[in-house]
């Protein structure tokens, strides 16, 4: 999967029995995962951190929010550097998970919380769910498909989430799983660098003729030594480029051209003869500034435009 396609951010509540009492999860990394919702429409990530930070009459927690801006964990979950701790986000008298997991879900598993509704954008939002549940899948080599129950599977007589959220954007329970699911096989796009192709002869040699030979006798001219030895560089890389020998009877091997060759061929003279064709309206003098110049990126293995 695709690990760096969002950023965790972790900006812990204070350690406090009714919220995050700082005692690891049990069996030391994530059993599984909750799946909750925040059942508060409008409210982000931000609004939920600074409400577990200043709750005090009631017990409840979790991990994880996420929005259509940021995952925040707000209680350490072993995706950094700190120790996966216990949240209470789970009711200890509900026995589905003890049976399914074998343990209370608040002693070995992860709360995550999907913040929807009002000015947030929900399907951002789901896209960032669905990557961090996939993120810790991948992490703890947990099967989304079986252990990321619902907080309504767990408690059906008393929740509705991560379903109530969910249905706002045409989604179930069971698309979140193969979303995660998709999530976890996804791949991170290979970039191939262009293969470079050798310079036709009659572009070297054009190049050569009317802009490099010309500067090179001018920089002769005005005493320049760098820029004549320079100049005088850049015709063998051009020649090299196409094949072209050198010292007459030599052999020439395909040389890609440097792309500093190509910037500044383009940049000191092609793209000029461009801009004036245009400003004439020649549009066959426009193409062949552009051909010469796609020639040149071949060359050095670079994108044409």
């Amino acid at each position: 999967m695709i690990k760096n396609k969002y950023t965790i951010e972790r900006r812990y509540i204070n350690k406090r029995q009714n919220v995050r009492p700082g005692t690891r999860l049990v069996t030391g990394k994530p059993g599984f995962l909750v799946a909750h919702d925040t059942g508060n429409p409008g409210a982000t990530a931000d609004n939920h951190f600074d409400y577990f930070q200043k709750l005090v009459n009631r017990s409840a927690s979790a991990q994880v929010f996420i929005d259509d801006k940021r995952i925040l964990e707000i209680i350490p979950t072993g995706t950094g550097q700190d120790p996966a701790e216990k949240a209470w986000h789970v009711l200890y008298n509900v026995t589905t998970d003890n049976a399914k997991y074998g343990d209370d879900a608040n002693d070995i598993a992860l709360g995550v919380e999907l913040c929807f509704g009002g000015q947030i954008n929900t399907i951002e939002a789901y896209k960032r769910y669905v990557w961090y549940l996939a993120y810790c899948c991948d992490k703890w080599q947990l099967n989304p498909l079986t252990h990321i129950p619902s907080h309504k599977q767990l408690d059906p007589t008393r929740k509705s989430d991560v379903d109530q959220a969910l249905a706002t954007i045409g989604k179930t329970l069971k698309d979140l799983l193969y979303d995660v699911a998709k999530e976890m096989q996804e791949e991170p796009a290979v970039i191939v660098a262009p293969t470079a192709l050798q310079l036709p002869a009659s572009v070297a040699q054009a190049l050569i003729e009317d802009y490099v030979s010309p500067a090179w006798f001018a920089a002769r001219k005005a005493g320049d030594s760098v820029g004549t030895l320079h100049l005088h560089n850049l015709a063998n890389n051009l020649g090299l480029a196409a094949r072209i020998p050198l010292q007459p009877g030599s052999s020439a091997p395909f040389a890609q051209l440097p792309k500093s060759n190509v910037q500044e061929l383009v940049f000191r003279w092609l793209s000029p003869g461009w801009q004036a064709a245009k400003v004439k309206g020649d549009k066959a003098a426009m193409a062949f500034f552009n051909n010469t110049a796609n020639h040149l990126r071949r060359a050095a293995g670079m994108p044409t435009e």
